[in-house]
């Protein structure tokens, strides 16, 4: 098995240094738009590729991006990840997601290592404590993506999950349904305590009467969780004639449980989700639902974190998202 070509090589075919080839790949010095040239058609031939870990120590950078997520198996995201992985790669940064299924903690000494490796976080876990997120960012850049310190000047990317949840909930009570039961999650995160407090606007607006009996928390956003939730709204006394929840995986997981139970969606119970992931629009029925722009949101994390790494201040920004109509509700 051949050796990978070395940065020696492809200096000798380019007929330069390898001084020069190491301030093309880094963009530390300008060259000429010839000598880039050769070097990059060099590079191209031998198919030399840099090593990460050596050029950080000669420029102070990895382009490495921590990314830490709550949990790999929501589509949610994946399809964030995806979003900014595209931006990274297109700016010469690799992303280094990792799964957390626990609030952030400070004292973790694996965490700990990996900000040593990476230039910048984005982050997209619980905050639970103001004061550790504040002394990382102040070590590390740092972004927020859908979950976020209200009040704090650490720069983030969301939708107001408050108004998203209140059209949903506005549409099934536009639609004629007055006993309309909350599937959450996990109110750790910012964004169930805000769609929550959005299902509550909804019908103090319209008048109806909130019922503690159709608030259930799943704690979880998973398809089991949501089909257990469903469960537990059919053993009420008056069960829902509609059903918010706060995921779409929730979603899926109580349109299951209702089947079993011989209900037919929505003529007998309509079911509305959040968040839009693939299978949404593929399920039978198609489920309606809060679409967020997941893939934007990854990107734009990343666009506010290379600005922050450039030395920038960005603000931080909220995107538009649409009710996605189909045939659960």
């Amino acid at each position: 098995m051949n050796d990978l070509p070395s940065i020696d090589a492809v200096a000798k075919l380019a007929g330069v240094s390898a001084a020069t080839v190491s301030r093309v790949i880094n963009g530390t010095k300008p060259v000429s738009p010839e000598t880039r040239r050769r070097v990059e058609d060099s590079i191209k031939r031998l198919g030399y590729r840099a090593n990460a870990f050596g050029r950080s120590l000669s420029t102070g950078q990895s382009r490495l991006l921590l990314v830490l997520v709550p949990d790999f198996a929501n589509p949610y995201y994946a399809e964030i990840v995806s979003g900014a992985a595209t931006v990274a790669r297109q700016s010469g940064y690799t992303l280094l997601p990792v799964d957390l299924e626990e609030s952030w903690r400070h004292d973790d000494g694996s965490l700990e290592a990996l900000y040593s490796l990476t230039d910048g976080v984005i982050n997209m876990v619980p905050i639970t404590n103001e004061s550790t997120m504040v002394d990382t960012a102040r070590r590390k850049p740092w972004v927020n993506c859908s979950e976020f310190l209200p009040g704090s000047d650490v720069p983030y990317v969301s939708i107001d999950h408050r108004q998203a949840a209140c059209d949903a909930v506005q549409y099934l009570i536009n639609r004629g349904h007055s006993r309309i039961a909350l599937i959450n999650s996990d109110e750790r995160f910012l964004y169930a305590r805000q769609r929550r407090e959005g299902y509550e606007l909804a019908l103090h607006r319209a008048g109806l009467e909130l019922r503690p009996e159709l608030v259930r928390m799943a704690g979880v956003t998973s398809y089991l969780g949501g089909s257990q939730a469903a469960a537990a709204l059919l053993a009420t006394a008056q069960p829902p004639t509609a059903v918010f929840a706060v995921s779409d995986m929730l979603a899926i997981g109580a349109i299951k449980a209702f089947r079993r139970a011989g209900m037919r969606v929505p003529d007998d119970i309509a079911v509305v989700g959040f968040d839009d992931i693939p299978i949404a629009e593929v399920f039978e029925p198609g489920l309606t639902t809060i679409a967020q722009p997941m893939q934007a949101l990854g990107a734009v994390a990343v666009e506010l974190l290379l600005s922050r790494l450039s030395g920038g201040t960005p603000a931080s920004r909220i995107l538009p998202y649409t009710l996605a109509l189909r045939e659960s509700a």
